[in-house]
C-alpha cells in the first residue's frame, strides 16, 4: 500500500509534469508561428538574445573561452531549463490554485513577448509567437488538470492516482502535437532559408594564383586556406537571419550627398575584386581558434560609398546595420586609405554561406571583426562617433581595433605525447596590413631559433611556418613569436581580449616519449 506521503509526492510530480508538457506545447506552437512570421521572435530566442545583450562582457568572454562556438547552444539550453523549471512550479500551483498557476504560464510567455518587441527593428508582429505560446500553454495546462480531476474521481481498483484512458490520451496527444509542431516549424525555417545559390560575377581584378600550403608536407599545420565550412563564426545570433537575395538591398545614407540603395545585382555589376584576406575575432585568446584565411570576392568599399557622394562629408564613422538591427562601427578612413576593404558577396569561389553573412558582408583587412565585419549588412550610415554608438562601442570595447601581431603553434598539440626524434613544430602567424617577416621558436627557454616560412600569399594573409626539432624524451615547453615587415616584434605582454584584443606569447607543454 502506498502511504499518504507517497501519494502526495506522486501527485506533485504529476502536476509538475503537466506544467512542463503544457509549456512545451506552447513553445512548439510559438516556434511554428515564428517560423511562419518572424523567426527571431520565437520566445526562447527572444529571451536568449536579451540575455546576451545584458550579460557583462567578462562573462561573455568566459563563455566563449569555455564553450567556443557552442556557447549559443549552452545559452538556449540554459534558458529552456529555467523556463521548464518555472513551468513545473506553475503546474504544481495550478493544482492548488488554478488562476495563479495559469497566470505564471501566461507571465512567462508575456515576458518573452515584451523582450521580442523591444529587440532592434522589431514590430507588432514580433509579439504574435508569445501570444500564441501564452494561449496554447495556459489552455493545455487547464485541460490537463481537468482531465486529471475527472480521472481522479474514478480511480482504478488498487491503483493510486489517475491512470484512466483520458489522462493517457490527453498527455500523449499533447506530446505528439508538440513534436509535430516543432518539426513543422523546423521544416518551415529551413524552407524559408532556402539556398544561397546566386550567380557570382567574374572578378575584374582577380587575385594571384593560390600557392600550395605547408599542410601538404607537414601534418598538423593549419591549412593555408580555411575551408568554408570550417571558417569560424562568433556573433550574437541565436538563429541565422532569413534573407531573400531578390528583395535584399544595401542603403548608404547619413552625411552623404544623396541616399543610395543598391540591390545585389547592382553590386554584382560594379567592378569586382578578389582578395585573399585573413580575418580575426577580437575574442580570440592567444593561440586561439578564431582566425581564418579565405579568398573573398566583392566590391571595394570606397566604390560603394562613392555612389552616395562623400567628398564633402564630415563623418568619421561608418555605422553598419544588419537585417535584424545589429550595428557595427567602422572608422571611415580605413575605407579610403587604400587597403582592400570591400562589401564581399563571395567566399572561396562560392557565395557567402548564411553563417558568414549571405548575401553580403563587410570585410576590412587589419581590423578585428567587431569594428569591421558586419554580416548580413543592409545599411551603411555615415555619421560621427560623437553622434552615434554601435552595439560593441556601447559595451566599452575599443573604437579603433587594429589586429595585433600574433602567432600560434598548431603542432605538436599542447599536452600531447610525441615520440622522440625529429619533431616538426609548426603553425601560423599573422600581421594584417604589414605582413610577416619572420617567426621564431623557443624550446625550454633557450635562445630563439628562426623558423622556415611557408608561401607568401599577401600582406593581409597569414603565414605558415615550421621548425624541425631533434626532440629528446621528457617534458618540454615550446613558444613562438612573430616579427612583421616593419620590424615590430610580437609582444610578450599578456592581455585579455577585452577591450582591444589579446596579446602575449603562446607557450605549450609537450611530452616526448
Amino acid at each position: 500500500m502506498h502511504t499518504t506521503d507517497q501519494r502526495s509526492r506522486r501527485r506533485t510530480w504529476r502536476h509538475a509534469a503537466y506544467g512542463v508538457l503544457a509549456t512545451l506545447v506552447g513553445l512548439a506552437a510559438a516556434h511554428l508561428v515564428a517560423a511562419l512570421t518572424v523567426p527571431a521572435a520565437s520566445p526562447v530566442l527572444a529571451v536568449g538574445s536579451t540575455v546576451i545583450d545584458l550579460t557583462p562582457t567578462p562573462l561573455k568572454e568566459w563563455a566563449i573561452r569555455q564553450f567556443g562556438s557552442a556557447d549559443k547552444l549552452v545559452l538556449i539550453g540554459t534558458v529552456t531549463v529555467v523556463v521548464l523549471l518555472l513551468s513545473a512550479l506553475a503546474g504544481i500551483l495550478t493544482a492548488r490554485r488554478e488562476t495563479p498557476g495559469l497566470l505564471v504560464v501566461v507571465g512567462l510567455a508575456g515576458l518573452a513577448g515584451v523582450l521580442a518587441v523591444l529587440r532592434p527593428g522589431a514590430g507588432p508582429l514580433d509579439l504574435l509567437p508569445a501570444l500564441v505560446a501564452a494561449v496554447v500553454a495556459a489552455t493545455s495546462l487547464w485541460w490537463l488538470h481537468r482531465v486529471d480531476d475527472r480521472a481522479a474521481t474514478e480511480p482504478s481498483p488498487g491503483v493510486d492516482g489517475p491512470t484512466r484512458r483520458g489522462v493517457v490520451l490527453a498527455t500523449g496527444g499533447l506530446a505528439a502535437a508538440a513534436v509535430a509542431m516543432g518539426a513543422l516549424g523546423r521544416w518551415v525555417t529551413s524552407y524559408r532559408l532556402g539556398g544561397t545559390d546566386v550567380a557570382l560575377p567574374v572578378a575584374t581584378d582577380p587575385a594571384s594564383p593560390f600557392p600550395a600550403g605547408l599542410e601538404e608536407t607537414y601534418d598538423g599545420i593549419t591549412p593555408l586556406r580555411t575551408p568554408t565550412a570550417d571558417f569560424y563564426r562568433v556573433d550574437t545570433r541565436l538563429t541565422l537571419p532569413t534573407v531573400d537575395v531578390d528583395s535584399w538591398t544595401l542603403t548608404i545614407d547619413g552625411d552623404v550627398d544623396q541616399e543610395v540603395t543598391l540591390t545585389f545585382d547592382d553590386l554584382a555589376a560594379m567592378d569586382i575584386v578578389e582578395r585573399d584576406i585573413t580575418l580575426t575575432c577580437v575574442s580570440n585568446e592567444v593561440g586561439g581558434p578564431y582566425v581564418g584565411g579565405a579568398r573573398w570576392l566583392g566590391v571595394p568599399l570606397a566604390d560603394v560609398l562613392a555612389r552616395a557622394g562623400i567628398d564633402s562629408t564630415n563623418a568619421d564613422q561608418i555605422l553598419s546595420t544588419d537585417v535584424d538591427g545589429m550595428t557595427i562601427s567602422t572608422p571611415l578612413d580605413v575605407a579610403l586609405d587604400g587597403r582592400d576593404a570591400m562589401i564581399a558577396i563571395g567566399m572561396n569561389g562560392g557565395p557567402l554561406p548564411r553563417a558568414n553573412g549571405f548575401p553580403a558582408r563587410m570585410v576590412v583587412p587589419g581590423l578585428y571583426g567587431f569594428v569591421s565585419a558586419c554580416k548580413w549588412i543592409t545599411r551603411m550610415t555615415l555619421t560621427t562617433y560623437d553622434a552615434e554608438q554601435a552595439y560593441w562601442t556601447e559595451r566599452d570595447w575599443a573604437t579603433d581595433a587594429p589586429i595585433k601581431l600574433s602567432s600560434r603553434v598548431d603542432t605538436p598539440k599542447g599536452l600531447s605525447q610525441t615520440p622522440a626524434g625529429t619533431v616538426v613544430v609548426g603553425g601560423i602567424a599573422w600581421a594584417q596590413g604589414s605582413g610577416i617577416d619572420k617567426v621564431e621558436v623557443r624550446i625550454d627557454g633557450e635562445a630563439w631559433r628562426p623558423a622556415e616560412l611557408g608561401p607568401q600569399v599577401s600582406d593581409d594573409y597569414w603565414r605558415q611556418w615550421y621548425v624541425e626539432w631533434d626532440a629528446e624524451p621528457g617534458q618540454h615547453f615550446i613558444a613562438c613569436r612573430a616579427t612583421n615587415k616593419d620590424g615590430d616584434v610580437q609582444t610578450d605582454v599578456r592581455m585579455t581580449p577585452f577591450p582591444e584584443g589579446s596579446s602575449g606569447l603562446q607557450e605549450i607543454s609537450v611530452s616526448i616519449t
